[in-house]
């Protein structure tokens, strides 16, 4: 196939890392705060992508996991998986930000079941490396980039083993050497790694190579461009090989408030060192070849009726393509394959909408997508919100609420102080409200539209009177920021500002990609 596929997922799957076992490749990706969390996906071409699995439902249960008082992990939680396979075992590696450790799961089968463990020790952006000789690294860091030799299991540095700085970007006024990836390859050692122009903000992929572990690692940038995209750069990933001994590289490129997408572009040796894409730069068609030709992959977004059936443990869970905001408590929710919904019980007292847990979320796609889906607010209590957002920092949302026993919808949103990606500080208030428009009944369908295209990034909210939507409150501008460091998240909703108990359900979900 010889076609312009990028950016190959229109999602939010950022710091990729690719390994092929077989005919099939997978990928990890970042998954922050969400859970279940650490999401592997198959591919048989390198272009579409499907869910396999999560490696956890839960982390630790930590208060900020569990979204406790006003404690949260968002900007926190995992990042920058490493996924290998070693001897018939998979491995996953990555560090969780807000525990500060370093976790290892191991599995025999890549649906699981996963087995946790611990490496002693922070390793920043950490990647494996099993050795033909039997020996395990791990490499890592920010700016100055170390390798340190493990334990035979893995579980801690080995005592007088390897452990030394390879690579340094001393001196950079921004963003260092990070981001690591190695490998071997036909006897050389090959480090890949993100950093940004050191005069101006702007990702770029480098790559630096050796001939043994102890030795001297020399390189360069391998790749600076943005695709033509709003001066975005697209780096931080890995390379894997195909069967026909073909090498690909799968990287990341800024979209705005969508997230971090990935991008595919071929990779080419000359005098042992790998040249990305067409002359340093992005193709704008890349030819693939897939293992299975006219595989039916299972989309990563989508609709749901919520009509589910328990699963082999008796418990019914959501679809894979949804994840909470956090750890979910799981007395506050209910799907009901009966009656074909999703039930939310007010089991906190909350000020805004990221304090509220069990909120259920898809990713948003680029350029653009909609949401829509019915509430029946007769359960709620007074001070009770229920609706559909638009999760992140600076989030936007129509709602039901109860105000002195009446049902009013309403739009808030919490509006960035800028557009840098600084971090906005944590809000404890109530959002801004725009509009409140009382409504007769219990029932009420509400939708979103979001425009992502050259990062206008920008959504509208309407709820439906008579057959027709009707806008509420302003448009709203979205940001991608570093306080929850993710693409936005399409989410349902319920929290309580008064009393606990109240109750929303949710049916009827509706997702749309593209532009109507």
């Amino acid at each position: 196939m010889n076609t312009d596929i990028n950016p190959i997922i229109k999602l939010d799957y950022p710091d990729p890392d690719v390994i092929r076992v077989g005919d099939t490749y997978f990928m990890v990706s970042t998954t922050m705060h969400f859970m279940p969390g650490c999401e592997i996906l198959r591919s048989y071409d390198l272009v579409n992508w499907e869910h396999v699995c999560y490696v956890y439902e839960t982390l630790d249960g930590t208060p900020g996991q569990r979204l406790s008082d006003d404690e949260s992990i968002y900007g926190k939680g995992m990042w920058a998986a490493c996924i290998r396979f070693h001897e018939g075992k998979f491995y996953i590696c990555f560090v969780a930000n807000d525990t500060h450790k370093t976790y290892l799961f191991t599995a025999e089968n890549i649906e699981g079941p996963w087995e946790k463990h611990f490496i002693e020790g922070f390793y920043h952006d950490s990647s494996l490396l099993f050795d033909d000789d039997g020996n395990v690294y791990i490499v890592y860091g920010n700016k100055d980039i170390w390798i340190t030799q493990l334990k035979e299991d893995l579980s801690a540095p080995k005592p007088g083993g390897l452990n030394r700085i390879i690579i340094s970007d001393e001196g950079h006024p921004g963003l260092g050497y990070e981001g690591s990836h190695i490998y071997k390859i036909n006897g050389r050692y090959y480090v890949f790694l993100i950093h940004s122009r050191r005069d101006r903000w702007f990702r770029t992929e480098a790559c630096f190579s050796a001939e043994s572990l102890e030795g001297k690692f020399t390189g360069k940038d391998v790749l600076e461009d943005d695709r033509g995209y709003c001066g975005q750069g697209v780096a931080q990933g890995g390379i894997v090989d195909t069967p026909w001994g073909d090498w690909y590289a799968v990287l990341f490129q800024d979209h705005g408030a969508v997230g971090r997408i990935p991008v595919l572009m071929p990779v080419t040796w000359k005098n042992d060192f790998p040249v990305f894409g067409t002359e340093g730069k992005v193709p704008g068609k890349v030819s693939v070849t897939s293992t299975r030709p006219g595989y039916a992959y299972k989309p990563l977004t989508g609709s749901d009726d919520f009509y589910y059936s328990p699963g082999a443990d008796g418990k019914i869970r959501p679809d894979a393509k949804w994840q909470f905001n956090h750890e979910p408590a799981e007395s506050a929710y209910k799907l009901d394959g009966q009656s074909g919904t999703f039930e939310i019980t007010v089991s906190k007292i909350c000020k805004n909408l990221t304090q509220a847990p069990n909120t259920l979320t898809q990713r948003m796609c680029f350029p653009a997508c909609s949401a829509e889906v019915t509430i029946d607010a007769g359960n709620l209590s007074e001070g009770d919100y229920a609706g559909l957002c638009v999760l992140q920092g600076c989030y936007a949302m129509a709602a039901l609420t109860r105000r002195k026993g009446r049902l009013w919808i309403v739009m808030q949103s919490r509006e960035a102080e800028n557009a840098s990606l600084e971090a906005m500080e944590p809000d404890l208030s109530s959002g801004m409200e725009w509009e409140a428009v009382q409504i007769e009944g219990d029932t009420v369908r509400i939708k979103v539209t979001a425009d992502f295209g050259h990062m206008k990034d920008e959504a509208v909210f309407y709820y439906q009177k008579n057959g027709q939507f009707i806008p509420i409150g302003p448009a709203h501008k979205l940001y991608f920021k570093m306080d929850h460091f993710t693409g936005s998240r399409v989410g349902l909703f319920c929290y309580g500002t008064m009393t606990l108990g109240g109750k929303a359900y949710f049916s009827r979900f509706v997702y749309g990609a593209g532009r109507e």
